[in-house]
């Protein structure tokens, strides 16, 4: 079917908005235009807007717009075709006729559509019956109210190889097996799929039943069935109960994935009616975009056990890819493995909304996991676990997330492994001759230098950081090459912390690739930043090769050699204030507790230092 842009545009201007919209809230005339309570969030000032004379609405609360279209598939939960045609109906326009074959194809969906609603029926009625005492027991032992088993329309299949095929014999046989309710296996003849479990209905956006789901009474293999995919049912890009949870969504502001059905209908009946859950699949990319249409961060609340987290990260690891600026999901964890139906039944419905509150972030989870992958008890798998996290970043196809991501993940990694350690409690100095193994020097440390011990005592801001940041800017090349290492760095950078970050965020833009000092000096100026760089700069060159700007044309060999001097320079930068605070602690613990261990500790950190001051020394000389 081919709608015109013109035919659109037609469509539009026969539909009165505000006459459209009046019918779900109350709209009142303000100027030449109206204004609402917003339908799409709870508020009670009005900050909604309808102009007519453009065809379209706007709410300063929560960002909504669109036209009327729009507003049939965001609030009545249409999909574009279905919202067009019944505003057209309205319009008195006629929809343009499909192709033939696209005819046929609609004709044999909706002789689907009747087939699912007569086999719907039929369970129902079958739960109600003699057959379903079995049944009706266990729903009321899971505490399902006969309110909530009528609203959900739940059923029930008797344990019978004929016995929908017999209900519904009236009904071609090729139908009931393409919609998923007969199984035929070569020249067998077709048999029920469903056989003694509660039936749950699979319904569409529109609530039309589209698919079933089977959970089995007693013992069993599986568990839960669902029906397999059809021209009505595609498992991956159908969630369960998104067309309650649609509108339940626009009053709470926000949306639940859980496991299963049963949990959706438990919380539910609990009161948390925007719950939705994937059907028999891990969540698929497609229903992670359908879940963004409804809200910017989709709650995933899956069980506490081994299954159930492996299908959090499995989600985790999809949405990814896919993440946009404001779009991203929250992870609910519930106490001691249990599900949600088991805590709300526990603990009551409050217990479970306390816990949605305190939903973690996508990073945070990622982090959670990996660092509980493997114990992290050396360099390697320390590096390993870094490494992790950022392969799980690269994934990410926006570049300013992937970017935020990469810093958010050194900057944390930084304060895990390098920030310096509580003192251990204060303990009397053991005594030489005394009992047990007594404190005696030994690997006396060669002094250093009258020049190193000079050149130690500078601030590191008075030196190494000025200069590496006015190399940046002389070089912005630099920046993107050792992104990931300035990264690190921001939280430690003290008065400089929003300069480092700025050219950070400069070398992340598009186009960022040719990037030369001019630019990136208007970039720095358009955030505020001019008095940084002149306070930068008045402090003197720092004597280091990168601190002159490069010449044209460059000297591609001289430049090299910057180059190195630069990477040089970095890691002393990183590495220098982690080795002055390991050393203070360790000085610390020693003064307390005087043990052999922790003197030879204490003169190992010292004499790394003062490599790295010499490394220092030597890179001035080269300036």
């Amino acid at each position: 079917m081919t709608l015109s842009p013109q035919w659109l545009d037609e469509l539009r201007s026969r539909i009165t908005l505000s006459t459209l919209i009046g019918r779900h809230v109350k709209v009142q005339r303000a100027g030449r235009e109206y204004k609402a309570c917003c339908p799409f969030h709870n508020e009670k000032t009005p900050s909604f807007t309808i102009n007519d004379d453009k065809g379209f609405y706007h709410c300063f609360g929560c960002g909504a717009h669109g036209d009327a279209i729009r507003f049939m598939t965001d609030h009545q939960g249409l999909g574009f075709m279905d919202a067009v045609k019944e505003l057209a109906a309205e319009a008195g326009m006629s929809v343009p006729a499909p192709d033939p074959r696209a005819a046929r194809q609609a004709e044999a969906r909706a002789t689907l559509h009747d087939v699912c609603q007569a086999a719907q029926d039929w369970f129902v009625a079958q739960l109600g019956s003699a057959a379903g005492e079995e049944a009706r027991a266990y729903l009321k032992n899971r505490g399902l109210t006969a309110e909530t088993i009528a609203r959900f329309a739940i059923g029930f299949a008797p344990d019978s190889r004929t016995g929908i095929k017999s209900a519904l014999g009236h009904l071609d046989e090729e139908l009931l097996i393409e919609a998923g309710l007969l199984i035929k296996v070569d020249d067998k003849a077709p048999y029920d799929r469903f056989r003694g479990r509660i039936m749950i209905p699979i319904r569409d956006p529109r609530g039309r039943v589209i698919a079933f789901g089977g959970r089995i009474l007693g013992a069993g293999e599986p568990k839960y069935l669902n029906s397999p995919d059809t021209p009505l049912f595609d498992k991956g890009r159908t969630l369960y109960n998104l067309h309650l949870a649609a509108p339940a969504s626009r009053q709470s502001g926000r949306v639940v994935v859980v496991e299963g059905y049963m949990d959706v209908i438990a919380l539910a009946q609990a009161g948390f009616g925007e719950c939705v859950a994937p059907l028999g699949t891990a969540l698929t990319e497609h229903q992670i975009e359908r879940l963004w249409k409804m809200v910017d961060r989709p709650l995933l609340c899956f069980d506490g056990d081994n299954a159930g987290q492996k299908a959090a990260m499995r989600a985790a690891t999809r949405a990814l890819p896919l993440l946009k600026p404001g779009l991203s999901l929250g992870f609910v964890s519930l106490p001691g493995g249990q599900d949600p139906d088991d805590l709300v039944r526990a603990s009551g419905p409050q217990a479970f909304a306390s816990c949605l509150d305190q939903a973690t972030g996508l990073l945070d989870h990622l982090w959670s996991h990996e660092l509980n992958a493997q114990p992290l008890a050396s360099p390697e798998t320390r590096a390993g676990f870094k490494a992790r996290l950022n392969a799980h970043a690269d994934t990410i196809a926006d570049g300013d997330i992937k970017a935020l991501y990469r810093r958010e993940i050194g900057q944390r990694f930084s304060d895990l492994f390098f920030a310096a350690r509580a003192p251990s409690p204060a303990r009397a100095p053991q005594q030489r001759g005394s009992s047990g193994k007594g404190w005696q020097r030994r690997d006396e440390p060669v002094p250093p230098s009258e020049e190193l011990r000079a050149f130690s005592r500078q601030p590191m801001s008075d030196l190494i950081v000025r200069g590496v940041l006015i190399g940046l800017i002389y070089r912005p090349a630099l920046i993107a090459r050792h992104s990931e290492t300035l990264s690190e760095f921001v939280t430690l950078a003290d008065r400089w912390a929003d300069l480092l970050d700025a050219l950070l965020d400069a070398s992340h833009r598009p186009g960022a690739d040719g990037l030369d000092p001019p630019a990136l000096m208007t970039i720095l100026q358009s955030r505020g930043l001019a008095d940084a760089v002149d306070r930068l700069k008045s402090g003197g060159k720092p004597p280091f090769s990168f601190c002159i700007p490069a010449i044209e044309p460059p000297d591609q060999l001289r430049e090299a050699r910057i180059a190195e001097d630069f990477a040089e320079a970095i890691e002393v930068m990183i590495t220098r204030p982690r080795l002055e605070a390991a050393l203070q602690d360790v000085t610390r613990r020693f003064e307390n507790d005087m043990q052999d261990g922790l003197f030879l500790e204490q003169q190992q950190l010292r004499a790394r230092k003062e490599a790295f001051d010499q490394r220092l020394i030597e890179l001035t000389e080269r300036g």
